[in-house]
């Protein structure tokens, strides 16, 4: 089989709208690496965009979904209930941000949590509106592109989106919003557009994702719990990417001295299988009545079985702590080519969350050089992904499993990807 002629199929049998980024076609892989499926190697530095921080089938993983296979697939926990889901939601209850009680619901993917985090804030507060930031993303559902600070290539003709959503600058000092800006927005948004008696949420990334890796200022997310406080307004984290270890933490909020109302999370979650939730103050989480969350798919056991293995190997390979290592090593490699790559513009983010953002001379984003690098890297078998607003930031993504060696190697093809 070729690659060549895999891609003529793709392009004969599926839809232009799944873009698609590498034109190989993965074989197999394990842990840091993938093989296509002409033999060639690939150093993964995306990770399924942050879904494998345990890596590509850690053997544990693999174990406690073989053993879930050996009962059952599939009974719809809403219809056929099973321990499992009881025993993740316990552990997630114990584990997020928050010292107050709380419940956990379990969904399918990350736009399906966010979703679901809107139908329960507005459930609890019996209120319609809902603020978001600019570079946000929250998912490709009509909701979650309502929610979604990008037009480019999320929002492009898909709507009228639904109503009652409002966007504020997310601050970034780079791109000229300070927190006191963000905040006067904020105020200006329920002076001249929502009276904040009619908002039930304001949902953020800790770390923007899609956005850039832009990290949210401790003096920001203080500021908005007070805001929400002030109003009744429930406060959501979006951590669909940031959660399960990426940033140095298990979760990006605890970062932070405050707590949000509600947590949204998948990807890393389970490790590469299909699953995502919402964790609450179990006041708000009980507003909804029966049989208003779930999904015929929500919680599935093969999922949960994964996502149970996953904390057991966070935990057990001190993955967290390798993680913001890992970072910082990162961090330090790139900071030392600032002299020799002018388009270097900032090296930012938070444990194993960086990402590293150029501009051109004139200070305008550079997304070509950007593209350049991407495409060095990968013909040389390493594989980044680019973000940003402008298209012009790369973000990292390495399983944090990852060896030193092949580490080493990734760091030293992107330092050549980058002075060439």
């Amino acid at each position: 089989m070729k690659n060549a002629e895999l891609v003529r199929r793709k392009d004969a049998a599926t839809p232009r709208g799944v873009g698609v980024m590498c034109n190989f076609y993965a074989e197999r892989a394990e842990n840091s690496e993938i093989w296509d499926v002409e033999g060639k190697r690939y150093i993964d530095f995306a990770a399924g965009i942050a879904v494998l921080n345990t890596g590509h089938r850690h053997p544990r993983l693999v174990e406690a979904v073989q053993r879930q296979l050996e009962r059952f697939t599939h009974t719809a926990y809403q219809i056929v209930p099973y321990a499992s889901y009881i025993e993740l939601a316990e552990k997630i209850n114990q584990r997020a941000p928050g010292h107050s009680a709380k419940k956990t619901a379990f969904f399918t993917t990350g736009a399906e949590a966010v979703e679901n985090a809107i139908k329960i804030a507005r459930a609890a507060t019996g209120r319609p509106g809902v603020i978001a930031f600019s570079g946000g993303f929250h998912g490709r559902t009509m909701m979650g592109m309502a929610l979604t600070g990008k037009v480019v290539p999320y929002k492009v003709g898909f709507g009228p989106f639904p109503g009652e959503v409002f966007h504020a600058p997310y601050p970034c000092a780079l791109h000229g919003v300070s927190v006191e800006d963000a905040l006067k927005a904020l105020q200006q948004l329920f002076k001249a557009d929502v009276d904040p008696q009619r908002v039930a949420a304001i949902i953020f990334e800790p770390v923007q994702g899609e956005g850039g890796f832009n990290v949210a200022p401790p003096a920001f997310v203080k500021a908005l719990r007070a805001l929400c406080d002030e109003h009744g307004i429930l406060l959501i984290a979006d951590e669909v990417q940031t959660g399960f270890g990426r940033t140095g933490k298990l979760f990006a909020m605890e970062h932070y001295d405050v707590a949000p109302d509600l947590t949204t999370m998948a990807k890393s979650l389970a490790g590469g299988m299909p699953l995502s939730a919402v964790c609450g103050r179990a006041e708000v989480m009980d507003a909804p009545a029966p049989g208003g969350l779930g999904g015929t798919y929500a919680g599935n056991p093969l999922a949960l079985a994964c996502a149970l293995a996953v904390l057991d190997v966070l935990e057990d390979e001190q993955l967290i702590a390798r993680g913001a290592a890992l970072g910082q090593r990162l961090a330090g490699r790139l900071e030392s080519l600032k002299s020799r790559v002018p388009q270097i513009a900032e090296v930012r983010g938070l444990g194993a969350m960086v990402a590293v953002e150029f501009r051109c001379a004139d200070g305008t984003p550079d997304a070509e050089f950007t593209r350049e690098v991407q495409n060095r890297a990968l013909g040389q078998g390493l594989l980044l992904l680019s973000c940003g607003v402008y298209g012009n930031v790369i973000r990292f993504l390495f399983p944090l499993t990852i060896s030193d060696a092949v580490m080493n190697e990734g760091l030293d093809i992107l330092a050549d990807a980058l002075t060439r």
